[in-house]
């Protein structure tokens, strides 16, 4: 095509749209960083939260596993959206639909609203998020600015975490509780009007919705979330979790037959059939498992032993996302000339070094020496993982399925923070418990009448004895958590190879996907 045919069939603004990659991805990382930051930005106002609408304690789990939920059970209808749509009027509606569910829940009244704005807001994350990535692919071409701007969106989505904990404890200490979602409000409406501008959109193939496919990954993945989250709360043996799970079971092996059998599936199992990519769902699977369980325990760790306030815990984790900063630049950076092996092998192995070292954590341990040293260990680590999870698993996939690959890859994650989350969870509540019956009777040997009576309220017990539970609690619960950064290691040993079209593609040098 000459270069007057490609001027003619330019749609209007897109010549400024393409002059302005920066802004462009900077839109882009800004909503990631809304809806991944928002699974953390809330923990630290929870307290807050029970007070002000009287939650009791078991349903104020809800206020976290509402999002999750739907979040995870419908990113791979999101992403097929963006596919058949287009990306940029998809990643617009989820923006919005995440902004004003923000505004509902900063104004609830009363929990079941609070809960439902979650829920929607959820549905909006589920939406924006896997378009975010997808459209990456279509504003930045295959080779080393695609990666660099994977660089950008893999180090902003591993370190959301963190900056949530941080902003969640200034807002929640200087303003209000519901500030943790009014936030939200101002920076979606920005983007919402900055994406038109300066984002492409992606073209539109037409197609049908694989409705039953749909509703089979989406219900079976939010059954399958449940389930690891009922087993958190309620144990293993719990009816309704293990009905959960036989729910899952039914419909995501319906998914993987219909999807097989479709003509335009939601989420096309060849994918799979590349070796790299497959790979890197488990890795992330298991890095996720494990990196959720991180940022839940030591928040506990730092805020109920050491004693720090919400703002203080949240800088507490500001290395962490220094560290994610560092490793995912030099990966991107040095990822088309070495290929994806190296990274994912050291990556995996730095991250299993600090959570080993995390297991060696004791109600003694400050936070420079027991605290700092692993967490800088595990974010370079998990740095040098998620560009080159990230950069491998829509790596030459065609244009008008990146939306789906992308979509499996967060769904991936999801699944995998609950998962991992909901097995720590069972380790971290059968050591506390053994701890607690080995120091319930040095408590009642040593400890005061006032410190004995408030025990015979709330059967917790006090400090230094509780802080004996909880650090035994935590300190074995990053065993499996270890465990599970070791399969990724291991995945990445025995699965990833490095070979020169995927080095070519990384460079720039191999052509385009076909789309």
């Amino acid at each position: 095509m000459t270069t007057s045919q490609l001027i003619k069939n330019q749609k209007p603004g897109a010549a400024r749209r393409e002059g302005h990659p920066g802004i462009a991805l900077t839109v882009i990382a800004a909503c990631q960083l809304m809806v991944v930051l928002d699974a953390t930005i809330v923990n630290i106002a929870l307290p807050h939260i029970q007070d002000a609408l009287e939650f009791s304690t078991t349903d104020l789990t809800w206020v976290v596993s509402a999002y999750t939920l739907t979040f995870g059970g419908l990113l791979l209808l999101g992403a097929r959206a963006g596919d058949i749509l287009g990306r940029r009027r998809v990643f617009m509606t989820g923006i919005l639909l995440f902004t004003f569910a923000s505004l509902l829940g900063g104004l609830a009244q009363e929990p079941w609203q609070l809960l439902a704005a979650r829920a929607l807001q959820g549905v909006g994350g589920a939406i924006a998020s896997p378009t975010s990535l997808a459209l990456i692919t279509t504003t930045f071409p295959e080779g080393p600015e695609r990666n660099r701007a994977f660089g950008v969106f893999a180090a902003v989505s591993a370190g959301g975490g963190a900056i949530g904990l941080l902003a969640g404890g200034m807002l929640t200490q200087w303003l209000d509780w519901r500030w943790v979602l009014f936030v939200n409000v101002p920076i979606g409406v920005l983007i919402a009007v900055l994406a038109p501008l300066y984002i492409n959109e992606s073209e539109r193939h037409p197609g049908r919705f694989d409705i039953a496919g749909a509703l089979t990954s989406t219900v079976g993945m939010a059954s399958l979330v449940y389930g690891f989250i009922r087993a958190a709360e309620e144990g293993w043996r719990d009816g309704l979790g293990r009905g959960s799970f036989g729910v899952a079971a039914v419909l995501l092996l319906a998914f993987v037959l219909i999807e097989r059998r479709a003509r335009e599936p939601i989420t096309p199992l060849r994918m799979f059939s590349d070796r790299n990519r497959s790979g890197t769902y488990v890795i992330m699977l298991s890095l996720a498992a494990a990196m959720f369980g991180m940022f839940f325990y030591i928040v506990l760790f730092v805020q109920n032993v050491l004693g720090y306030s919400p703002i203080k815990a949240g800088l507490a984790f500001l290395p962490v996302t220094a560290a994610i900063a560092i490793g995912a630049g030099l990966s991107q950076r040095f990822l088309p000339v070495l290929g994806p092996k190296p990274f994912l092998l050291t990556g995996s192995a730095l991250v299993v070094v600090g959570l080993a070292w995390q297991s060696l954590i004791s109600p003694d341990s400050s936070y420079a020496g027991g605290v700092l040293g692993p967490m800088l260990v595990f974010g370079f680590g998990m740095g040098l993982n998620f560009v080159t999870v990230t950069v491998t698993a829509v790596s030459g996939v065609a244009q008008h399925e990146a939306g789906a690959a992308s979509g499996l890859l967060n769904a991936t994650q999801q699944v995998g923070g609950s998962l991992g989350l909901s097995i720590l969870t069972t380790v971290f509540g059968t050591a506390s418990k053994n701890e607690a019956e080995k120091q319930l009777p040095k408590f009642l040997a040593d400890g005061s009448a006032e410190q004995k009576a408030e025990f015979a309220k709330t059967h917790q017990l006090p400090a230094p004895w509780g802080h004996e539970v909880l650090a035994q609690g935590i300190s074995t619960a990053f065993v499996p958590a270890a465990a599970m950064a070791l399969l990724a290691l291991v995945t990445a040993w025995l699965v990833i190879r490095v070979r020169r079209s995927d080095l070519e593609a990384l460079a720039g040098t191999a052509g385009p996907a076909a789309g």
